[in-house]
This record gives structure tokens, C-alpha cells and sequence, in this order.
């Protein structure tokens, strides 16, 4: 049987065992990451981009992250399930921060992730029962801010070696390190006490996470971040057009089809 995953027991796995998580957002894919040994499936505001079709994660809401964590959820039984705050939901007030993973944690989620330095909402999430997991370097709700999908950080005197730090003190179970070159993500990994999830982060990160739909080649853009590890846009693309091509040609249904 099969070891359920919870966030201590995650961050547990610190210089023991690599961390591996998987972006997924709904029945189908969290099923498939979790029968596959996943440790972690992050339902992410990605969902934005790679589902609904906006251009950044900027306009996704809480009632549909609610909605995507629902559904990923009811695939989920090993692997921890932890679930986006998105943009709005938490950089108004501690409070609005805890209320707002109330609200994913009743969806399903076992843990919820925020992006930046905001150690006061992480110890108040935490208080209130809620594990958390923090995210540094390229922070896809601030991608405005940013000016753009850019790799952030250069220095062990920058920002984002401070912000890891801070978050770890504040209590998270593990931090996402996201397009940080990857002499600094092995600077943090080491100077935090908690596991470091890469993404473009390089080797000496403590964990990965990729999206479902990049790595099973899903996307219709590979990005440099990550690698297809499977061809299933391919695979459904050629079912589709022989699906097609048999309802023009009378071959399906058949009797076998038919009651």
C-alpha cells in the first residue's frame, strides 16, 4: 500500500528523497498523477493559461479555483493535494488570506500555496490549522509587475534569498523556486530548512514541479523549463481525425454500437 502524503511528512523529506509534484486541474490528470506516485498535486492557478485560455493568471478567481479543486480532488487519494491562492484572494489583509484558504481547504485542498513574502497571512493560515506552501523567484501573479515572463534573481544579496528565508521562518512546509538561475535556487535550497520545489530552477532543488499538459505533451508550446515526457496531444489528435473519419464514413457506429 501506497504512503499517504501529508505536509509534514513532505517536508519531512528534506536531504532524504527528492520531492516530485505535478500541476493538475481536474479528475482525469490528478488521477493519472497520483496512480503514478506523484508526492504532491498542486491544483494551480495556471489553470488560468493552460484550461480557460487567459493570457496570464492574473484574472483567475477564487470560486474557480474552488471549482478545479473540486474536481482534482475526486482523483486524488495519495498524493497531497495542495491548491492555489489567486491574485486578490490574500494581499489585502491577513484576514482575507485566511478566509480565502477556509475556502479552498472546504473545496478539498490539504494545503494551499501564496506567492511572495507574506510571513504575517502564512503564520495566520497556519494558526488556523492550514498548511502552506510558499513560492520565490518568478511569481506568475505579478508577471505586470515583472514586465513579463522573465528568470528573476542573480545575487545571494538578492530579494528572493531573503523572501525564501522568511517564508521558511514563518512556517512553510516547502517553497517553490520558480526561474531562478540555478547557482542561487542551490543557495536557497541550502539555506532554507524546508524542501525547495524547482521550476526552472536547476538540479539542486529539493523537488520539481511541472504542468500535466507540458510534460505529457499536452501544450502546444514547450518551454525551455520543461521536457515532454509523453505525446499524448499526438496521440489524441490522430484517435480524433480516425473518430472523424469514421462517422463520414458509416463505419461507427456499428451494431456492436447500437441498441
Amino acid at each position: 500500500m501506497s504512503l499517504k502524503r501529508n505536509a509534514p511528512g513532505i517536508k519531512a523529506l528534506k536531504g532524504k528523497e527528492r520531492v516530485v509534484c505535478v500541476t493538475a486541474y481536474d479528475l482525469t490528470s490528478g488521477m493519472i498523477a497520483d496512480q503514478s506516485g506523484v508526492d504532491v498535486v498542486l491544483v494551480g492557478d495556471s489553470v488560468g493559461n493552460v484550461v480557460l485560455g487567459y493570457p496570464t493568471t492574473v484574472p483567475v478567481t477564487l470560486d474557480e479555483m474552488v471549482h478545479h479543486v473540486k474536481a482534482t480532488r475526486r482523483g486524488v487519494s495519495q498524493a497531497l493535494l495542495v491548491a492555489d491562492l489567486p491574485f486578490g484572494s490574500y494581499g489585502a489583509s491577513v484576514e482575507q488570506a485566511v478566509e480565502s484558504a477556509f475556502a479552498l481547504m472546504k473545496a478539498g485542498a490539504e494545503a494551499v500555496k501564496l506567492e511572495g513574502d507574506y510571513p504575517e497571512e502564512i503564520r495566520a493560515m497556519i494558526k488556523a490549522g492550514i498548511p502552506v506552501m510558499g513560492h520565490v523567484g518568478f511569481t506568475p501573479q505579478s508577471v505586470n509587475k515583472f514586465g513579463g515572463f522573465r528568470v528573476q534573481g542573480r545575487t545571494e544579496s538578492d530579494p528572493i534569498v531573503a523572501a525564501a528565508k522568511s517564508i521558511d521562518e514563518a512556517g512553510c512546509f516547502a517553497i517553490v523556486l520558480e526561474l531562478i538561475p540555478a547557482p542561487l535556487a542551490s543557495k536557497i535550497t541550502q539555506a532554507v530548512g524546508c524542501p525547495t520545489i524547482g521550476i526552472g530552477a536547476g538540479m539542486d532543488c529539493d523537488g520539481e514541479i511541472q504542468v500535466f499538459h507540458d510534460i505529457m505533451g499536452l501544450s502546444p508550446k514547450l518551454h525551455k523549463h520543461t521536457k515532454k515526457f509523453g505525446d499524448a496531444g499526438r496521440v489524441m489528435r490522430r484517435g480524433m481525425k480516425q473518430y472523424v473519419q469514421a462517422v463520414k464514413d458509416r463505419t461507427f457506429p456499428t451494431s456492436e454500437n447500437s441498441f
